[in-house]
């Protein structure tokens, strides 16, 4: 963290011309204030580490394929974002200052929606929240995912490997064919969709040969203009549900049980575990559960049992014919029954049409409908960092990260707050979002220096992140040192032949084009 406000980044005049008239003056933007609308506002405040030196809108694949011929010939590298949003994670500012920011606000159409097979196409501009709109505006019956802020792109979220809840948000099943803008302007089209007028791009998820699309899931290897999602028809009965312990000590027991509902095939869709303090705002939607300061445990429990979430309360949903959701019920019923301080709230079935009658964001969600209610329930001065570890769905190694977590946020003076997501059968992502006033840089340094500890300390015992910050991508990627980091080389090696000139998203999750790993570009950056 350095401030280098001094001497900010720009371009070149004769490059500002250049893409104006590429994606029109209106669309190109080097005014300081315009472009600190897309720095990221959870950073220091006054920092200008991460710093970029213009924003871009483009309209169209065509004019993305030219600003990266532009970036290329001035060798100035660009930073692709959707919507700017990514709160946590380092929001749309790029790894290397005085990169040039794409913004795909403009870039924001809906090109088809397919109610006969269940799919939709979609341009990166696109917001949840307009996907949802567009699909109930022409009566499909249809469900769309969602995360859990609906402002964010559909795209976007993807592409940094980012969750949805419902029936494809497990294993990341929801994309299917992109289209991508490659670092030197060409394009690509993966999977079917590399046969001219395909009729099975955004259907089939192989290849002729390689499968290409998970390549461009958190890399720098191109950047995704288009892509196909997969819907599912609206259940005839869809029941919200709540499984919550009282005690922490039956966590071990809880994870078990929902790793067995999942594989039983009783629980779909990615069911989440929040502990008490997050389970009252993302479960009951109180605002601002726990205040400022540390809190005892005493305190901490008081609020699980005023918010009726307990010690650790899970978001989770059922979705089918009414039958069949009734068995389902009842068998994760007698489940969670065998828990001793076990609960479950299910308290009522909707048909689609009585979706307006849902209560609770957390069941809004489970249902495809997306919401702004977590961050609406966050006061404006508070920010989060996030910290992702990938664990394997065993009680005993939950509880062995949840431990580890608790311990260090605790030696920091900061509470305990996790959400543990079961984005399969197998394994999960226990997600801690280190909360902190933003406004007060002793507090940032404080957040950021507790998650940077768990990333290596984590990272020592086997766990490694999966969505890290900006600030920390290349710690998290030194967790992944296999064979001397066998990974990373090869990953560097199609950087290399893809992006000669290091153009596109250096550093993006850990990976350096070879003219910033010897040395040379990333010193007249820095």
């Amino acid at each position: 963290m350095n401030n280098l406000a001094v001497n900010l980044p720009t371009i070149p005049d004769d490059m500002i011309r250049e893409l104006s008239a590429v994606v029109g003056k209106e669309s190109v933007h080097i005014e300081r204030a315009k472009v600190d609308e897309f720095k990221d506002p959870y950073w220091l405040p006054g920092d200008e580490t991460y710093a970029a030196s213009a924003v871009l809108q483009p309209t169209s694949t065509e004019q993305v394929q030219e600003i990266m011929r532009i970036a290329n010939k001035y060798g100035i590298p660009v930073w692709p974002h959707s919507q700017g949003r990514n709160v946590g994670h380092g929001g749309p500012s790029p790894r290397v200052r005085g990169s040039i920011q794409i913004g795909f606000q403009k870039m924001n159409r809906i090109l088809e929606i397919n109610d006969e097979l269940a799919y939709a196409v979609v341009e990166p501009g696109v917001r949840w929240f307009d996907l949802y709109d567009a699909v109930k505006a022409a009566g499909y019956s249809l469900m769309v995912p969602c995360p859990d802020l609906g402002w964010g792109s559909v795209i976007g979220n993807s592409m940094d490997s980012g969750h949805t809840y419902q029936f494809y948000g497990a294993d990341y099943m929801f994309p299917t064919g992109f289209e991508v803008v490659l670092p030197d302007g060409d394009l690509l089209r993966t999977g079917a969709g590399a046969v001219p007028g395909s009729k099975a791009w955004h259907l089939y998820k192989r290849s002729l040969g390689p499968s290409l699309d998970p390549l461009f899931v958190q890399s720098n290897l191109g950047i995704v203009t288009r892509m196909g999602v997969w819907l599912k028809r609206l259940p005839e009965a869809y029941a919200p549900v709540m499984l919550s312990i009282g005690e922490d000590s039956d966590l071990e027991l809880a994870i078990d049980t929902l790793r067995e509902l999942k594989i039983e095939g009783h629980l779909e869709g990615v069911p989440t575990l929040y502990s008490a303090l997050r389970a009252a705002v993302m479960l009951r939607d109180e605002p601002g559960a726990g205040g400022p300061g540390q809190l005892t445990a005493d305190e901490v429990r008081e609020i699980g049992e005023r918010a009726g979430v307990g010690a650790w309360a899970t978001r989770a949903a059922v979705w089918g014919d009414a039958e069949i959701v009734r068995i389902k019920l009842r068998r994760i019923q007698e489940a969670w029954a065998k828990i001793p301080s076990g609960r479950v709230d299910a308290p009522r079935t909707y048909a689609p049409h009585e979706y307006d009658e849902i209560v609770y964001s957390a069941d809004q969600i489970m249902a495809g409908i997306p919401t702004l209610k977590a961050i609406e329930n966050t006061p404006d001065h508070i920010a989060h960092v996030d910290f992702s570890p990938i664990v394997p769905m065993q009680g005993t190694e939950v509880r062995l990260v949840t431990d580890e977590i608790r311990r260090h946020l605790e030696a920091a003076g900061l509470n305990f707050s996790a959400a543990i997501m079961l984005t399969g059968e197998r394994s999960g992502i226990v997600l801690a979002g280190v909360r902190y006033d933003k406004t007060n840089a002793d507090a940032v340094r404080n957040a950021f220096n507790v998650v940077k500890l768990m990333v290596s300390r984590l990272g020592s015992l086997g766990y490694g992140v999966c969505r890290p910050h900006l600030d920390f991508m290349d710690l998290a990627a030194d967790q992944y040192s296999f064979n001397g980091h066998a990974y990373r080389r090869f990953v560097e090696k199609l950087k290399d032949a893809v992006d000669p000139n290091g153009i596109l998203s250096p550093g993006r999750h850990g990976i350096w084009p070879a003219a910033y790993r010897d040395g040379s570009e990333w010193s007249s950056r820095t």
